[in-house]
């Protein structure tokens, strides 16, 4: 028998539940429905968002043949045999073939390219599925004739929907004999995956029904409930989007997003290498000179994970992360060095002034190489003022002291040898 999930499949576009930004009243595809218009479609969103099924109901509306395939399995002949199908099919079905490709981003070059020209004619539209960033995945002549939409994972109003609909119209779900669903206590269980949850639903309600349980309380639920897998790639988007959210947090002093961030990056699965890696890259872009021992903190902490690794390592990248957050914040540093590369991008080559040179040898002595060079700790609190940029840069500055109690002790140093600003 199929899963409840499918079972469960809406049967028109008024029993759809969730993507209202694409599907509802305002939707952006409204006007093309109303129309009975159809553009070639991108879907992008995470698994059990109603991307498949979203691709039926739109073929249904408009009035166009349905044909589906997926990239996991799929080869340029398939594409090709279903672009001659629709060709032929012309004459019976003048708007084209819904051609529904799930897992796009699996597909070659040469197997996206085979779509051109059948989109281009109009003789396919096509709706293709993607968990991956089409903006990688998917190249830009078949991107370029495609409306993207990004899916969104489901609420949990719209999981309690599914459930208590599913409650009421499913007739082997019913044949459990459950009175009483705790909602607020299954949905969140479902993480926004309508596939997920509903599966889930039908394994509690047949796990009651054998225990001749006929209300799915709280306790009960988190007794039985299977652990779910974390979702998480460590090769796809949610790898970059966690450690942005990660080091983001840690920029914004929020210790405790940060360590949740970091909770759900080693519970996905990633690589502690990489966590600390990241950490150490924060340690210096974001908090720099406003405190200079939270690159040593990052440091020893990646040397500590590469000695323990998982599980210990969790507790070293934990103090490291909540420590980073915890720090005052300068990007200092980071901007003096771009502004830095910008000015020998745009400037080039600049010799370096004969005074900084060194002179090993008697010719290079003769030509003056060192020879105006003052040697600052023979002078009073080991300074001279003398130029150390070449001439087409004098007064030039890139390093601007941020307002931190640190860097503020910078700038009254800085200032008390060169003015304010450097002279």
């Amino acid at each position: 028998m199929a899963s409840l999930a499918e079972r469960m499949r809406p049967k028109s576009l008024t029993d759809y539940v969730g993507q209202a930004h694409i599907v509802g009243p305002k939707g952006a595809l409204r006007p093309a429905l109303e129309a009975g218009r159809l553009p070639s479609l991108l879907f992008w969103g995470p698994p059990g968002v109603g991307k498949t099924s979203l691709a039926q109901l739109l073929a249904q509306h408009v009035d166009l043949p349905f044909s589906t395939l997926s990239a996991v399995s799929a080869g340029v002949k398939d594409v090709r045999d279903e672009i001659a199908r629709a060709e032929n099919d012309r004459m019976f079905a003048p708007k084209g073939r819904l051609l529904f490709i799930d897992e796009i981003h699996r597909f070659n070059k040469g197997q996206q390219d085979a779509l051109l020209g059948a989109v281009e004619r109009g003789s396919l539209t096509l709706v293709g599925a993607t968990t991956e960033n089409p903006s990688f995945e998917v190249n830009a002549a078949l991107l370029s004739r495609c409306q993207l939409f990004v899916l969104k994972s489901l609420e949990e109003s719209d999981l309690r929907i599914l459930g208590e609909r599913a409650m009421e119209l499913d007739s082997e779900l019913r044949g459990c004999g459950i009175n009483y669903v705790d909602w607020d206590a299954l949905t969140p269980l479902g993480a926004g995956d309508a596939r997920r949850f509903l599966n889930l639903l039908e394994s509690l309600s047949l796990a009651a029904k054998h225990d001749g349980v006929t209300e799915l309380q709280s306790a009960w639920i988190a007794e039985n409930a299977p652990r779910a897998a974390v979702r998480y790639d460590r090769a796809g988007d949610m790898h970059y989007d966690m450690a942005s959210a990660l080091i983001k947090s840690i920029r914004g002093s929020d210790p405790q997003a940060a360590v949740y961030w970091l909770a759900r990056m080693i519970a996905g699965g990633e690589k502690p290498e990489f966590i600390a890696r990241r950490l150490v890259i924060s340690a210096a872009e974001d908090i720099g000179l406003a405190h200079p021992n939270a690159l040593t903190v990052a440091t020893a902490c990646a040397q500590a994970v590469e000695r323990l690794g998982f599980p210990e390592a969790r507790i070293p990248l934990s103090e490291c992360a909540i420590y980073l957050a915890c720090s005052p914040k300068s990007n200092s540093a980071y901007l003096a060095i771009d502004a830095a590369l910008a000015e020998v991008e745009r400037s080039g080559d600049l010799p370096v002034p004969f005074h900084l040179r060194n002179a090993p040898t008697r010719v290079m002595k003769e030509l003056g190489f060192g020879a105006a060079y003052r040697y600052p700790h023979d002078a009073p609190g080991n300074f001279i003022a003398q130029e150390y940029l070449p001439e087409a840069l004098r007064g030039a500055e890139w390093f601007k002291p941020g307002t931190s109690a640190t860097e503020a002790k910078l700038a009254e140093f800085l200032a008390a040898r060169w003015g304010s600003p450097k002279e």
